[in-house]
């Protein structure tokens, strides 16, 4: 067959079922091979950035990689943004790029650029197909490292020459392994650290949402009553309604789990990834006794210098826990800290809830109607500013990826794509995106796609006129900010020339209805609401004030 067709068929075999992305003339041949496939579904974008977003939700939601295509040159350097964050938050996903045919790349040619060189810094592994009887291989090794733990973005590119030649290759069957899992004589002494403990406190990091680690860090937390907190995305790796969850760390203040890790005498941290907080943020004096469990070793840091590593299957390790525990029991630890802090947070997210001001709508109460509008199963995508950082604090989950957060690479223009992508992969559940007026506008033509494609999606835009969350930043350490505002379009204009439905709500009262009625419509729909971000100041001086007292 020819390359392009074996390509395609090597896709198929590995179960990819999305690619999304905008096609050039040097994919021509694939493009045409992949109409031919009834397994994989090509979802045409309006701008590279946007099909790579869509293609780090996919693989976030479904921990299986999609694809993300764009052709050489600009097409490929437009997918970088989207591809970095992908990789950086830990979503398996392909990166396909088409290039010159082989015979120009050696010289200066019409937007030929080292395409596999750029890529490296933000892939697990970047390659180029050589000879088209290698495309089994490469396509066998790029979705076997895409989903590897941690899982990232893998790259293939293919030149237009290559993808025309006839092959007498076939694709490889995919074969799932498991994964190595912990020594005994390791989770031995994590048990032992653990039994010594009087007021440990479990960090869960983005590893946490594996769906198999997930219901063992529920049990172990059942048995023993001791407090989780989430980083920013392992939001609903424990029930925000169990005694046991303590929401959720990473603003760069000190908030009130910070206290609890504080106090703690034993701090496990699960799935944790460096790259959403600081440990230097959380354990200053570098003192803390540490015990770190993941798939991978810890990170060298020197505030990050754990007393044991667990090094393995991460929900097998919990597993080793929960069964120790259940053969020898555990003393009584000293958890009362912990259930006072999370009483104290739910009074905060509780604050505004029935606020009836007009005007500027508070953060706070925009993100309680939130909660209250979902279920359990539905979806919240953020993307990035200021609002993250209420999203982060305020909204909290039941269950695994229902609040998908960028907090790695954090590249704004993430939450309008992403959002279409998860309306595709879960077209039963209710998904919101909410995004400052700025991050909006940075992939607003894909309003085009959401639109073509008829997804059920409520977008809501906090507006404030301005980049909110430099603003904040920048008034914190100077007392003052830049010139950073700018105009936005008449947004239910807007929302008309893309055929969504829109509703502006500039009462805090009529959000809760607002937010129903949108979802109840066929089709995507816009609120914009004005958001009172005069609570970023206090907010800061709350956690300012905040003592080392729980």
């Amino acid at each position: 067959m020819k390359a392009s067709d074996l390509f395609v068929k090597c896709l198929e075999s590995e179960g990819i079922r999305y690619i999304f992305g905008v096609p050039g003339e040097e994919n021509a041949d694939f493009m045409m091979s992949l109409e031919q496939s009834d397994k994989v579904r090509f979802v045409l974008t309006r701008h590279e950035q946007g099909a790579a977003f869509m293609a780090e939700t996919y693989g976030r939601l479904t921990g299986n990689p999609a694809g993300c295509l764009g052709t050489l040159g600009p097409g490929a350097t437009n997918l970088i943004t989207g591809v970095a964050d992908g990789n950086m938050d830990r979503a398996p996903m392909l990166v396909l790029t088409g290039q010159g045919a082989t015979r120009r790349l050696h010289k200066e040619s019409h937007q030929v650029m080292d395409v596999v060189a750029m890529f490296e810094p933000v892939t697990k592994w970047a390659e180029t197909i050589r000879h088209p009887d290698t495309i089994p291989e490469v396509v066998r090794k790029a979705v076997r490292l895409a989903r590897t733990e941690k899982p990232g973005a893998v790259h293939i590119e293919l030149a237009e020459d290559l993808a025309k030649l006839d092959t007498q290759a076939s694709p490889i069957p995919p074969r799932r392994f498991r994964r190595a899992v912990p020594d005994d004589k390791i989770a031995d002494a994590a048990f032992s650290m653990l039994r010594n403990a009087r007021t440990p406190v479990i960090l869960a990091g983005n590893g946490c949402i594996r769906r198999r680690a997930s219901k063992q860090l529920r049990m172990l937390c059942e048995k023993t009553g001791i407090g989780v907190i989430s980083t920013f995305m392992a939001k609903g790796a424990v029930d925000m309604d169990s005694d046991y969850c303590l929401f959720t760390v990473g603003l760069g203040s000190k908030d009130r789990m910070n206290l609890v890790l504080d106090e703690a005498d034993l701090v496990i941290t699960l799935g944790f990834d460096m790259v959403e907080y600081h440990p230097r943020l959380w354990n200053p004096g570098k003192n803390k006794t540490i015990i770190h469990a993941d798939f991978l070793p810890a990170e060298i840091d020197e505030h990050y210098h754990p007393e044991i590593e667990v090094v393995g299957d991460l929900a097998h390790f919990l597993w080793m826990i929960n069964e120790r525990i259940g053969a020898n029991g555990l003393p009584s630890f000293e958890l009362q800290g912990q259930r006072d802090a999370r009483v104290a947070m739910y009074t905060d997210l509780a604050e505004y809830s029935g606020d009836d001001q007009d005007g500027a709508i508070r953060p706070q109460k925009a993100l309680w109607d939130a909660r209250q509008v979902m279920g359990p199963e539905d979806i919240l995508l953020s993307d990035v500013g200021a609002h993250k950082m209420w999203i982060a604090r305020h909204y909290h989950c039941h269950a695994p990826n229902t609040c998908l957060i960028p907090n790695g690479f954090c590249s704004m223009g993430f939450a309008l794509p992403g959002a279409i992508a998860a309306s595709l992969i879960h077209p039963d559940r209710r998904i919101l995106g909410i995004a400052g007026d700025a991050g909006f506008l940075m992939n607003v033509q894909e309003m085009e796609t959401a639109k073509r494609l008829n997804c059920n999606l409520v977008m809501m835009v906090w507006e404030d006129n301005e980049y909110g969350l430099i603003a904040w930043k920048q008034s914190n350490e100077f007392g003052r900010h830049t010139d950073l505002g700018f105009g936005n379009p008449e947004w239910m204009e807007l929302a008309s020339a893309f055929g969504w439905h829109g509703r502006r709500c500039d009462n805090s009262q009529e959000l809760h209805p607002t937010l129903e009625a949108a979802f109840e419509e066929q089709g995507p729909s816009l609120i914009v609401i004005p958001i009172d971000y005069r609570e970023n100041d206090l907010l800061t001086k709350k956690l300012g004030e905040i003592t080392a007292t729980i």
